[in-house]
């Protein structure tokens, strides 16, 4: 009877129809515009080759022990990111809404960045890039070709034609967030098809996201291997990687450098967010979870490096047509995309191929971290309510909707200050620190109060051998005591946002940004509080309650049977 029940149940949430639909959705999730703008740039800065000793270890001791950990978590409750909490440990449920509400200000912002995308990409189809030029009526007097200061560095007083069109037709950027100014409908109509995009690829839930996965997680291969066979072929290309890759140990004496390895791979693996248990929990319950989430880590990091040959090599051509150092044009998140890359681009043969090419790549890497993310959150509501949600069109109808408030709300974020908004939800939202606090908090509630030992066991049941104990240890000792460590020095190490390293925002604004931060975590021991208040017995029988796992869990279910076979 049991088994029955467990079967009309994974029927109606749905499972994917095989091993590739989850390994490419979660390919996709992981893999997005970090790897391609962030860790090449982290390598360069942070001392070359040696950066790569700090990325390793949190790799090692974080990374993958908390990839197996929430992976595992989704597969064996068959629950989204809030409900799988309540069936582990009810006392934490409060991380999984933390974590939505998180992931739901990330879907606000981060598509800003795939609006900006198809703009490029619509303006690459023309005769003329153009950003290549200073011909265009949103240029200044200052402003200078970048195929005419090809013998050195820009002259004093000016602007390149690219910086220009960043600048003054696609961001129109006001003073300061005091001043939002009017809405860029260009870019909100871009907005527009993006969330049409994204709602489109979703809304049969995993049925449509599934297949969505087998294009847009591998096109974005091909592409970066042909910009790494084009980087490589071009003069100056040694230079670029030579940079890239040249170690300097003496950099490792720097905290800096160890809290950015440690950030880069908690961004890159999408940890702490819901997105691996929602997606581990449509596997079927005998799947090799361990093997796929090694795999999996192992793709994203050899992505990450493999992209940096194709960045930099490019880097390193424009780099020696320019004459300048290549610290001068390296740069990281949207600068690189948006300012060097299409700058570069104008120096290749056939620039407007290029151009298509590259933002495809961009468009495609960030399609799917958005939609998985929006089918992340779908699934832990749904879940949340499932009498509601799975009857009918409800869940298309209620899809439609947070697509539509998430798109007007992105609205503030194409004006001519949503760049500064941008930011604030950037680093208040989506920081290091507040993803190291999930990831303490996940520590301890799997580690210490359900049982790492417990755990161990219940993924050996999953997929029928013993996984490294290295794992197990991590989960209750290294995992937290290195994020510990990392979160108190990123408190210690605290400093105002500013806007390009120059620009104060005002008080009010800092305000904003720790309201959205406090909006998600303060969830955390607010949930404890109802739950304690709401409880029934003396405050240790309502602890003791709250941290004891569901009876309806493959493992206590069987043992349930085993010890009362009659009444069964």
């Amino acid at each position: 009877m049991g088994s029955v029940q467990k079967s009309a149940e994974h029927q109606a949430r749905g499972q994917w129809a095989n091993k590739a639909e989850f390994f490419l959705t979660t390919a996709g999730a992981v893999i997005g515009l970090g790897n391609l703008w962030r860790f090449p740039y982290l390598c360069y800065k942070n001392g070359g080759g040696a950066f790569l000793v700090p990325y390793f270890l949190y790799l090692v001791t974080c990374g993958v022990p908390l990839f197996v950990l929430e992976t595992a978590l989704g597969q064996y409750s068959s629950q989204g990111g809030i409900t799988c909490w309540r069936k582990i440990c009810p006392l934490f449920e409060g991380m999984g809404y933390a974590s939505q509400v998180i992931v739901l200000y990330g879907s606000i912002t981060y598509i800003i960045v795939l609006a900006w995308a198809l703009f490029y990409l619509f303006s690459s189809f023309s005769y003329d890039l153009p950003w290549a030029s200073c011909t265009n009526k949103w240029n200044t007097d200052s402003c200078v070709s970048f195929s005419n200061i090809s013998n050195g560095p820009l002259p004093s007083n000016s602007s390149s034609s690219v910086m220009e069109f960043w600048r003054y037709k696609v961001l129109k950027l006001s003073s300061g967030i005091e001043e939002l100014g009017d809405i860029q409908w260009e870019i909100a109509l871009c907005l527009l098809l993006a969330w049409t995009i994204i709602y489109f690829c979703i809304w049969k839930g995993i049925k449509s996201s599934g297949k969505v996965a087998y294009f847009t997680a591998t096109f974005p291969y091909v592409m970066i291997f042909v910009l790494f066979v084009r980087g490589i072929t071009l003069p100056g290309a040694l230079d670029g990687i030579f940079f890239y890759l040249n170690p300097a140990p003496a950099r490792l004496a720097d905290p800096q450098v160890w809290m950015d390895a440690g950030t880069q791979v908690f961004f890159s693996y999408a940890i702490c967010l819901g997105y691996l248990t929602s997606l581990g929990s449509y596997n079927k319950y005998n799947n090799d979870c361990y093997k796929d989430s090694f795999y999996l880590c192992l793709l994203n990091s050899g992505t990450s490096f493999i992209t940096g040959f194709a960045i930099f090599s490019v880097l390193g051509y424009m780099a020696r047509v320019q004459g300048v150092d290549i610290s001068l044009v390296a740069e990281s998140g949207p600068g690189l995309v948006f300012i060097v890359y299409p700058q570069a681009v104008t120096l290749l043969p056939c620039p407007q191929l290029w151009a298509v090419c590259f933002f495809t790549m961009i468009l495609l890497l960030g399609v799917d971290s958005q939609f998985v993310g929006l089918e992340s959150l779908m699934t832990s509501v749904t879940d949340r309510f499932p009498t509601i949600l799975r009857n009918g069109y409800n869940k298309q109808l209620f899809l439609l909707g947070l697509c539509s408030v998430c798109f007007l709300a992105g609205l503030f974020m194409v004006t001519q200050g949503g760049l500064y908004i941008l930011q604030l939800f950037d680093h208040y939202v989506c920081s290091g620190a507040t993803l190291l606090f999930l990831a303490i908090c996940q520590s301890v509630a799997v580690g210490w109060i359900y049982g790492a030992e417990r755990f161990y066991r219940n993924i050996e049941d999953m997929i029928g051998y013993r996984p490294w104990p290295f794992i197990k240890y991590c989960w209750v000792y290294v995992t937290p005591i290195v994020c510990i460590g990392t979160f108190v020095y990123s408190l210690v190490r605290y400093s105002p946002l500013k806007f390009n390293n120059t620009y104060v925002y005002p008080w009010w604004a800092y305000g904003i940004g720790w309201f959205l931060a406090a909006s998600s975590l303060s969830l955390i021991p607010l949930t404890m509080l109802y739950k304690l208040y709401y409880a029934k017995g003396t405050i240790i029988q309502r602890l003791q309650f709250l941290c004891s796992p569901a009876d309806d869990l493959q493992m206590a279910k069987r043992e349930t049977e085993r010890q009362y076979p009659s009444t069964l």
